[in-house]
């Protein structure tokens, strides 16, 4: 009777193992499907950029006050070693306060920049690098770079160790950001889908940078300098173990036969990628020179509290969410104004810049700083997703090196935040700062007219139409490399649809709208023998 009863539980057991079983294997089976994949990308690409952003950003309320704190134990320390027994200058002269003051801002400048200007100068390497391997092992190396930084600044107990972690920082962004967002592109293929896959990373960036002062604040206050960054290496480590075990970047390379991306150096002067490059570095201008003066300026001007002063970017968020949506939607709809919203978002952002000088309030701040960055949110959503269909039209589908210049025209105007708006403030004022910047950025709007017509071949000359309309759709990499190995073949391809009948490549490898016009003109007048 033991026995029979026995016999029943291990069957049960055995059946219930089965089943668990067969749910891993449809649970695995459902994970490798790709619109699954793209998801788990997207949401791991996304939670790197938000780490990446919190990282700049959460030492707006620490690092002023734990440098001060450290520069005067230093100073009793000096004091109390010459003159042990004395009380004589027990306290510092004026003067010696403000020379210690003024080398104390410089110090936090640089700090602040050392990120971005690593950054800056690691990109056109790691762009190369990320054409070469593909997207998901620099990510790995980015967030493994981060991670160990960000530990190092939590533990971190003097200034050099502080700007070596800092700078640390910069490297990892350098491949942590150019690859999710080249991945991102690179999965998401068409044009609608990329957009909107773009615009949550570009939400999850603005939700990093908004929220990081508030969260460091608030954590540094109540539980010390260690715990906000000891939470985001935490999760750093998370979204790499995620990495690894989801995408697993060591297995089924094939990176000999990936093709080989359009050097930095020609992206940089292709007319059209420059204009978008230009374009995202005036819009970001008036955010990062703005983020380490508009304290100073809020204490002096309208005596705001250090609550006042850490929350003032936070309703910003919301338009910046606000406007990411809209120019999705509108890019869906009318995707040959691309242009246009970003002309729009330029033109919003000097007026909001204009505007801040004036106000004389904590609520009338509000206003133009979620102006400045509902107008961001144009710029970015619109234009960031044009770059990937420049690369496709005119060069290579590969997304390394195009975002790396993006990266690149990003840190450029937050490298020189830190440093130069401080002494622009101090040599001309807070007003003439902010007018210069509202008057830069509508001036150049103008300048993204150059893009109207190649948005508007958006909606007919589609690469993935016209290149790889006898195939299976493949997804992402596969595309490019089915494209060099057809372009090897032929100088055309049979369109679908409303494209123009065949695609003609330029020498750079990209489409050559004139000279295929010219060719179908040929065939109807003559007949494709004399095209």
């Amino acid at each position: 009777m033991d026995t029979g009863g026995s016999s029943g539980l291990a069957k049960s057991a055995a059946v219930k193992l089965s089943e668990m079983g067969e749910r891993t294997k449809q649970f695995g089976n459902a994970m490798k499907a790709p619109d699954h994949q793209r998801r788990i990308i997207l949401v791991i690409v996304c939670v790197a950029l938000l780490l990446d952003n919190m990282l700049y950003m959460v030492i707006v309320p620490i690092i002023p006050d734990y440098l001060a704190d450290l520069e005067l134990e230093q100073a009793e320390h000096v004091h109390v070693v010459i003159h042990p027994n004395s009380s004589i200058n027990s306290t510092m002269s004026s003067a010696q306060a403000k020379s210690n003051r003024d080398n104390l801002d410089v110090q936090i400048g640089v700090l602040f920049a050392s990120k971005a200007i690593l950054q800056l100068l690691v990109n056109p390497l790691s762009g190369t690098f990320i054409d070469r391997v593909g997207y998901d092992i620099p990510l790995l190396i980015g967030l493994t770079v981060m991670f160990f930084s960000t530990c190092i600044f939590a533990f971190a107990e003097n200034y050099a160790t502080l700007f070596f972690a800092r700078s640390l920082q910069g490297l990892g962004s350098a491949f942590a950001d150019t690859s999710g967002i080249a991945m991102i592109a690179d999965k998401y293929t068409e044009e609608s889908e990329r957009s909107k896959a773009l615009g949550i990373a570009l939400a999850f960036i603005s939700f990093g940078s908004l929220v990081a002062p508030p969260f460091g604040g608030i954590l540094y206050e109540f539980a010390g300098k260690r715990v906000p960054f000891i939470v985001l290496a935490v999760v750093c480590l998370i979204d790499g173990i995620l990495l690894l075990t989801v995408i697993k970047p060591f297995s089924n390379r094939t990176r000999d036969n990936m093709p080989v991306g359009t050097p930095i150096y020609k992206l940089m002067v292709d007319p059209y990628i420059a204009v978008v490059a230009g374009a995202l570095t005036v819009c970001n201008i008036p955010l990062a020179f703005l983020e380490p003066t508009i304290a100073n300026w809020m204490e002096s001007t309208m005596h705001s509290t250090k609550w006042e002063m850490g929350l003032c970017w936070l309703p910003a968020f919301f338009p910046h969410v606000l406007g990411v949506y809209m120019t999705v939607k509108l890019a869906s709809k009318y995707p040959n104004l691309q242009w246009f919203y970003g002309a729009l978002g330029m033109v919003i952002i000097g007026a909001s810049s204009c505007t801040v000088p004036a106000c004389k309030t904590f609520g009338q701040l509000i206003a133009p700083l979620c102006g400045i960055c509902f107008g961001i949110a144009l710029v970015d959503t619109a234009l960031l997703p044009t770059l990937a269909f420049l690369v496709d039209v005119r060069h290579v589908s590969v997304y390394g090196s195009v975002y790396a210049l993006a990266d690149i025209s990003y840190s450029v105007a937050y490298a020189m935040g830190p440093i130069v708006a401080g002494n622009i403030v101090h040599n001309y004022g807070f007003v003439q700062l902010n007018l210069g910047m509202g008057l830069v950025n509508v001036l150049y709007a103008p300048a993204l007219l150059l893009l109207r017509n190649v948005c508007q071949m958006k909606p007919s000359y589609s690469e993935r139409d016209n290149l790889l309309v006898d195939d299976d759709e493949p997804e992402g990499l596969y595309d490019t490399m089915k494209m060099e190995e057809r372009t090897g073949k032929k100088k055309g391809y049979s369109s679908a649809g409303n494209c123009l009948p065949v695609v003609m490549v330029d020498e750079n490898g990209g489409f050559d709208p004139f000279r295929a016009q010219t060719r179908a003109s040929s065939e109807e007048s003559f007949g494709p023998e004399y095209s």
